[in-house]
């Protein structure tokens, strides 16, 4: 979930909160620190997305690498996903998020706190089926994330990959083997979903 200082104050299910939409936790309503800029992923924007990602969801391995609020990564959990993990570096984020694990009882819900750049220099254990990237505006994070994604074997052969963006997909140079899926603008906000494929396609391009 991106920060976005330069904008003004979303509403997103009221002050300091946000609603998980759908799963065995529809309803629920967990907290969000505040910080400058610190903004959830709007409902609307949430629920066309897991629209989208219906059929996949449950079962999944999902990576948040700019967590935030969480959003996406409790939607995900709550959903169906079989683990997940989030990274931030805003301490608070996390603290909150693992207060928000503990009430709901979900053990298979990891944390990191640190830099989602460094820690994707390192290579995982497994890799995800599912990534979400909502990275902070304007600080060029998104193109090097989703390169190190596909360089240290961090994706599964055929995982979605969503991505919150302040330009159009067409423009944002990722990964010659992704392809787009679905994309939407709500406000400034470009949101896509791509689907990663094999470097024989990226030839075929």
């Amino acid at each position: 979930m991106a920060r976005r200082p330069t904008k003004p104050s979303r509403s997103h299910g009221g002050q300091g909160q946000v609603r998980i939409i759908a799963g065995q936790w529809r309803s629920r309503r967990f907290p969000v620190p505040e910080g400058p800029g610190l903004r959830p992923t709007p409902d609307r924007v949430r629920e066309t997305l897991f629209n989208w990602l219906a059929p996949y969801v449950e079962g999944a391995r999902v990576l948040d690498l700019f967590a935030g609020s969480g959003a996406l990564y409790l939607e995900a959990l709550s959903r169906g996903a079989a683990e997940a993990l989030a990274l931030d570096s805003n301490p608070a984020a996390i603290a909150a998020l693992r207060q928000t694990l503990q009430l709901l009882g979900c053990r298979h819900g990891q944390l990191h706190q640190g830099d989602a750049l460094g820690y994707l220099a390192s290579q995982p254990a497994r890799p995800f089926d599912l990534a979400f990237l909502d990275p902070p505006f304007h600080q060029n994070l998104l193109l090097p994330a989703c390169q190190l994604l596909e360089q240290r074997g961090w994706l599964a052969p055929r995982a979605w990959i969503y991505c919150e963006s302040e330009s159009a997909p067409s423009s944002l140079g990722l990964p010659g083997n992704w392809r787009l899926h679905r994309e939407k603008q709500a406000g400034q906000v470009h949101y896509s979903l791509w689907q990663r494929g094999s470097a024989a396609d990226a030839a075929d391009q």
